[in-house]
């Protein structure tokens, strides 16, 4: 019986591997050279500007810089992170973002929650009014005026409240939680939990992904923005590090455009100054990334397909 069995056994054909076609092994190959090429090209400027940050001044001026650093100097960054100002605009882009962030997500998660909810009355309504300020605005001059009646200008919530929700972010969260187990929300209710109650003890549990790339999504946007801080700061401890960059740039430019009286010396100082300091405004984002990498992808998907 034994024997008869490992002769069956052997005597089974064995399972046939489908090769890949011709045309779809090169669109492979062709994909992953394209690829290739993508990262490279968005790779050379951070690596650019990193090498351009443990450089010398002259090399930088000169060109000589391209992916490895020339004349190794690190003095700039002791200058850099020896400014009061720039750990004081720092710190303020650690609390915007901080804040802004966590407001954001509140708004959009709570917006998201209830657009998911088909049996909501007016709910083509309340998407409208999403989607209607995608495309229109009251202009730049109204924004201003609104901020400074309200008492905003130079505060914190002048750079928080206007942009705290993102109608792109908040349509990728209401698609995920239209596609979530309606079974599970309502044995909670059963269980005696309220509509928050389901959404801060069943819902988001289990929404880690997209919660993740919404918070990375925010969080990068806000570390970047600099422009609302330009239009409704005027003093500069309240800048945030990005004004401070743009300030490097801007003198820069125009320590450029000066001919004579020392002109050609504050750009090239001006350059390894810049190029330091971008390397420690990206820095964080850069150190944060890695931790959410996993959760964007699916969280992106889940939130864009239907099943």
């Amino acid at each position: 019986m034994t024997t008869n069995l490992a002769d069956r056994i052997i005597d089974a054909p064995k399972p046939t591997t489908v090769r890949d076609s011709r045309a779809y092994t090169v669109f492979r190959v062709v994909n992953a050279a394209a690829l290739v090429v993508v990262c490279g090209l968005t790779l050379y400027p951070f690596v650019n500007i990193v090498a351009q940050a443990f450089s010398s001044e002259g090399y930088i001026n000169s060109g000589q810089v391209n992916l490895v650093p020339r004349g190794f100097n690190v003095d700039t960054f002791g200058v850099v992170m020896g400014d009061s100002l720039f750990w004081t605009n720092y710190r303020n882009t650690v609390v915007y973002t901080v804040v802004a962030t966590a407001i954001a997500m509140v708004l959009t998660t709570c917006y998201a929650y209830v657009l998911s909810k088909r049996h909501l009355r007016g709910r083509a309504f309340f998407v409208g009014i999403a989607v209607f300020t995608m495309f229109f605005n009251g202009g730049l001059i109204p924004n201003y005026v609104l901020i400074n009646s309200l008492g905003m200008k130079n505060t914190i919530w002048a750079i928080v409240l206007p942009n705290a929700i993102s109608v792109f972010n908040l349509l990728v969260m209401k698609s995920f939680f239209e596609n979530f187990p309606e079974e599970l929300e309502e044995a909670a209710s059963i269980d005696g939990l309220t509509t928050y109650g389901v959404l801060a003890r069943i819902v988001l549990p289990l929404s880690k992904a997209v919660v993740a790339t919404m918070i990375l999504f925010y969080a990068v946007s806000f570390w970047n923005s600099w422009f609302q801080a330009f239009l409704y700061m005027d003093r500069a401890d309240l800048y945030p590090v990005t004004i401070y960059l743009r300030n490097l740039l801007s003198a820069a430019t125009t320590a450029d455009s000066i001919q004579g009286g020392g002109g050609d010396n504050l750009t090239q100082i001006a350059s390894n100054v810049k190029a330091v300091t971008m390397v420690l405004t990206v820095l964080p984002i850069v150190c944060l990334y890695p931790f959410v990498q996993r959760y964007f992808v699916s969280g992106v998907m889940l939130g864009s397909v239907k099943q």
